[in-house]
């Protein structure tokens, strides 16, 4: 799996989601290996996609295509400045991956020093559903220069909140703090979704 991450200021939400419908609508249909994608405003009005494809050569497909460059044409004039973009092949699932049926997702950014961990943290479903069963899925993708973004799908915030509450395992929370450095948090208090069906 290949995971393109786009975030920018963007104060003209309802017109960018709109945008978002009009791609679903018209261009989805003919983007080869697109998977979907998790989609969001933090309070600050950073707009986030994390959007999956099969491989990165269908992602850079897709970015030929003269509709989809005139499509974000349009739609890189919503925003209030300039747009990152984040590109990761080395992509890991939590669970089975992002979850449509989310009403809460955390996104995590940071550096990796130890990605094995990382990894193997987040594939321990027994530890995970012991831990947190509020969490019903998420991604890990890492780029190589080790900077991470990791999203996280909860059921809804208030499970999340209370799950939060609840102190790690020592051995845990030692490992993760040594896996990981310079991590920030953006919550989508109202993301919404998109899959190829």
């Amino acid at each position: 799996m290949f995971i393109q991450i786009i975030q920018g200021k963007c104060t003209r939400q309802d017109e960018c989601r709109e945008m978002g419908e009009r791609w679903l609508r018209e261009l989805a249909p003919g983007a080869d290996g697109w998977l979907g994608g998790t989609y969001g405003f933090t309070d600050d009005d950073q707009f986030m996609a994390i959007v999956r494809f099969d491989s990165r050569e269908s992602a850079q497909a897709n970015g030929a295509r003269p509709e989809q460059g005139a499509w974000w044409q349009e739609m890189e004039r919503l925003f209030d400045g300039p747009v990152e973009f984040h590109d990761c092949d080395d992509v890991t699932l939590m669970l089975e991956g992002g979850s449509d049926d989310a009403g809460f997702v955390q996104v995590i950014r940071g550096k990796v020093d130890d990605a094995t961990t990382m990894k193997k943290m987040m594939t321990d479903t027994e530890m995970l559903h012991e831990m947190r069963p509020d969490i019903i899925g998420g991604t890990l993708a890492i780029e190589e220069d080790g900077t991470f973004i990791e999203t996280i799908a909860f059921t809804d915030e208030e499970s999340a909140r209370r799950g939060e509450q609840v102190p790690m395992p020592d051995d845990v929370r030692q490992a993760m703090e040594s896996a990981m450095h310079d991590v920030t948090y953006a919550d989508l208090h109202h993301p919404w979704f998109a899959s190829r069906t």
